[in-house]
């Protein structure tokens, strides 16, 4: 069984490329939005349930943070995906800012999870918390 030429040429590979990079970038958008109605409903009924916030808050931020992260991910699949066929050099300049706009969200988003994660730790522990200052 062959596939249709018009799927094997260059212009076929981009237009289901461009099919894929839609499904990944929206799969990413619902991964953010999700994460954001998320944290928004566990802030709200922690609220409307007195619970002190200030407890709570880091561990919906943390978890908020995991889902921008995954979200963040998709995104930049989805950007890789769009160069790969035929990239010409305008296209690999503006996926290499974007991969590096991204990655670095993405370092201080894992950074600042690992240290909410701590402090939850901490307090779970119920060890004084250490705040350190990072350059």
């Amino acid at each position: 069984m062959t596939l249709p030429e018009e799927l094997l040429s260059e212009s076929g590979v981009q237009e289901v490329i461009g099919w894929l990079v839609h499904a990944i970038e929206a799969a990413g958008a619902l991964i953010i939005f999700a994460g954001a109605v998320w944290a928004f409903a566990r802030f709200a009924s922690t609220g409307l349930r007195r619970r002190s916030l200030i407890s709570q808050f880091n561990k919906i931020r943390l978890s908020l943070g995991r889902f921008l992260v995954l979200g963040l991910e998709f995104q930049l699949a989805a950007d890789v995906l769009r160069t790969a066929v035929a990239p010409s050099f305008d296209e690999i300049g503006q996926l290499a800012a974007i991969a590096a706009i991204r990655t670095l969200l993405n370092f201080f988003l894992t950074r600042e999870i690992a240290q909410e994660r701590a402090e939850i730790e901490h307090d779970r522990k119920g060890e004084p918390e250490r705040h350190s200052v990072t350059p």
